[in-house]
């Protein structure tokens, strides 16, 4: 499973301010005509938060064109005069190359001011880069140092890239144990990367002990959001028996689900496993795939 790479996205941030509420509520509305007439005049006058939520409405196209260029214009007005959420936007668009030339070295930058000043977003987004060497040297202590303070404070993507670096012993002593709480922490908030990473642990009895049962239901929790790996993984669980009743036709569904999806590993398992199935099992492992839904994750 690889590292989760850096997070791209503006979100819109409003505090609750006199001069804004008009502002404030038009956007609550969804009325963006009226947003714009109560920002413009504000970031023009030199207002930080006017200024951010006018570079959101460009980045977005809510209200205006779509126009990076201009949202970069004013996310760095923003930026510049100490705006957590824009200097994390700003960076973004840097690393992304929407509305400013990319340039690593001047995304980190951005990210790393955000990140002094408490974003998780842009703690998670350094950690990132460090890991990459995109921008700055490549160092996974510091990756490690960014992730953690990302993940302390509930970001999933970076407690599932901690739970990585833990298990691979990237910057850190390798720890399964530690590894595993961390994929907990990401898999209770819906991540399907995490939930497969905890179904691997449970299957070789890496940080908790070996038990199939166990990586059956947390491989099932990921193949159920469309995770081909874990489809993959569960299906030869249903082949071998283990942790959960032998059983090819439900094998050849997770198969063909991940084979659907362009996974190699799927293909080559669903065409060795309809070997052993006769016309009928190979029909209604089909049938099941074609009825399948993804869940939404939990």
């Amino acid at each position: 499973m690889a590292v989760k790479t850096v997070i791209l996205f503006f979100a819109l941030c409003l505090p609750i301010l006199a001069d804004l509420a008009s502002g404030k509520r038009a956007l609550e509305n969804g009325d963006y005509a009226a947003a714009l007439k109560e920002f413009l005049p504000l970031a023009r006058k030199g207002d930080a938060v006017a200024q951010y939520n006018l570079g959101v409405m460009y980045a977005n196209g809510e209200g205006v064109p779509q126009d990076y260029t201009e949202a970069a214009k004013w996310f760095r007005s923003a930026a510049e005069q100490g705006g957590t959420e824009a200097q994390f936007s700003l960076g973004v668009m840097y690393h992304s190359g929407r509305g400013v030339p990319q340039d690593y070295k001047e995304g980190a930058k951005w990210f790393r001011l955000a990140a002094e000043h408490g974003d998780a977003d842009a703690q998670f987004n350094l950690g990132a880069m460090y890991y990459k060497g995109e921008g700055v040297l490549q160092d996974y202590k510091e990756a490690v140092k960014w992730y953690h303070s990302a993940a302390e404070q509930g970001n999933a993507a970076a407690q599932f890239n901690l739970g990585l670096v833990c298990a691979k012993g990237e910057g850190i002593p390798r720890d399964y144990k530690e590894a595993v709480r961390w994929f907990q922490l990401a898999a209770g908030q819906g991540d399907a990367d995490a939930q497969f990473e905890i179904g691997l642990r449970c299957a070789r009895g890496e940080g908790v002990p070996q038990d199939y049962r166990d990586a059956a239901k947390w491989y099932r929790l990921a193949a159920e959001q469309g995770d081909a790996d874990a489809q993959v993984n569960l299906g030869l669980l249903y082949v071998m028996g283990q942790g959960v009743l032998q059983d090819y036709v439900q094998a050849h569904m997770w198969f063909n689900l991940a084979a659907a999806a362009g996974d190699a590993n799927g293909i080559k398992a669903r065409d060795r496993i309809a070997k052993e199935m006769t016309p009928d099992q190979i029909a209604d492992a089909q049938r099941l795939a074609r009825e399948w839904k993804p869940k939404p994750s939990r």
